[in-house]
């Protein structure tokens, strides 16, 4: 075990990161991607300091198989964008940089300075970067070169204990950005971490705080979630923290008011992850009918709707405009909402004939008696 020094104001050696040796953190080599490390490898080799971050680090101590490699340096995103040509600037006030390799996308940041609180958008240094993370398990940095990972926080020991600790302080972490509560209770579930007493009552007491962000990004935090393969997990802990009712308010209340509801709801989230891990390349359509069917089945009487001779167009356009409603302020693509509900209804023997540029009446086929 090394540690990292700096030096205070008077210019006297402060101990600043713990630095975990390859014996110490037991990160295998070949469990890196190979294009992650020519990254950082290549920024090093321009003069710039560069490491793998994040959940990524999290992920191989735990020896798990990380997603994503998110990489953090000092060099500006424009640095990046001329040392890499296959890459591109996003974001207009927090700019990154996208590096592709074929299909995959290595994120990469400037170190962010707190100088404007943990939101903030100007440079800063690595000791500075570390304070802008939301949680001890997820700032830890490593050195591919080197092999080693550099804890400013102790990260490395609550990854070890199996606890959620924030770095930013509880008085001000979800005030500057809410959305760290969902995180916190994903980290919890995709983890297997305990959110402490301190911070789950923190997060129950500051769930109204995600009332006013905005529905695109409640989206795609919703939408990780249900990609993710632990959709129960994670929607049984926002739930108990009293955040879902932000996320999908109208599935709170029923689930507040139906507990046949709520199991079914469930239930429909564990077949959800089965699915979601054995067709990985599934469109998003076809994972929404999981969270919109027992929705669906609580409408009306489906065999009476047949029998009466409902038209299937009619059926469609009222279910779809209530799943609409129903899954605010989630807002996926028109085409994979109208798959869902293409799908569920199928399931009631209602076939509905998509017209792509048509906006003429659709018939509703029933199947042979």
């Amino acid at each position: 075990m090394l540690i990292r020094y700096s030096t205070d104001s008077n210019g006297k050696p402060v101990e600043k990161a713990i630095i975990y040796t390859k014996k110490e953190h037991n990160i295998a080599p070949g469990s890196l991607d190979p294009d992650a490390v020519f990254v950082v490898t290549r920024l090093r080799d321009s003069g710039f300091a560069a490491y793998i971050v994040g959940g990524a680090v999290r992920d191989l101590m735990v020896g798990r198989k990380p997603k994503d490699f998110d990489i953090v340096t000092d060099a500006t995103p424009s640095r990046i964008k001329k040392i890499f040509r296959n890459s591109r600037i996003i974001g207009k006030r927090f700019r990154l940089v996208h590096i592709f390799f074929g299909e995959k996308i290595f994120e990469v940041s400037t170190f962010r300075s707190i100088e404007e609180g943990s939101v903030g958008n100007a440079f800063g240094t690595m000791d500075e970067d570390v304070q802008r993370r939301d949680f001890t398990l997820n700032a830890l940095y490593y050195d591919p070169i080197k092999e080693q990972v550099i804890d400013y926080v102790g990260g490395v020991k609550d990854i070890k204990k199996g606890i959620i600790r924030p770095v930013i302080p509880l008085d001000r972490i979800f005030i500057e950005d809410p959305v760290r509560m969902l995180r916190a209770v994903k980290y919890g579930a995709t983890t297997g971490c305990k959110l402490p007493f301190m911070l789950r009552r923190k997060i129950r007491r500051s769930a109204q705080l995600l009332s006013p962000i905005s529905p695109s990004r409640l989206t795609e935090e919703i939408l990780k979630i249900i990609n993710g393969g632990h959709s129960y997990d994670i929607i049984s802990k926002a739930v108990d923290t009293d955040l879902y009712a932000y996320l999908q308010p109208s599935a709170m209340n029923l689930m507040l008011e139906d507990r046949k509801y709520s199991k079914a709801y469930f239930a429909s989230l564990k077949e959800l992850d089965m699915f979601v891990q054995k067709n990985p390349d599934s469109r998003l359509g076809e994972r929404l009918s999981f969270v919109l069917r027992d929705f669906v089945s609580g409408l009306t009487d489906w065999e009476k709707e047949k029998e009466n001779g409902t038209s299937a167009a009619e059926l469609y356009k009222t279910t779809w405009s209530r799943c609409r409603n129903f899954i605010l302020p989630m807002n996926p693509q028109r085409t994979e909402l109208d798959f869902a509900v293409r799908k569920i209804l199928s399931g009631y023997g209602i076939s509905v004939k998509k017209k792509e540029r048509s906006r003429k009446k659709v018939r509703m086929v029933l199947p042979p008696e």
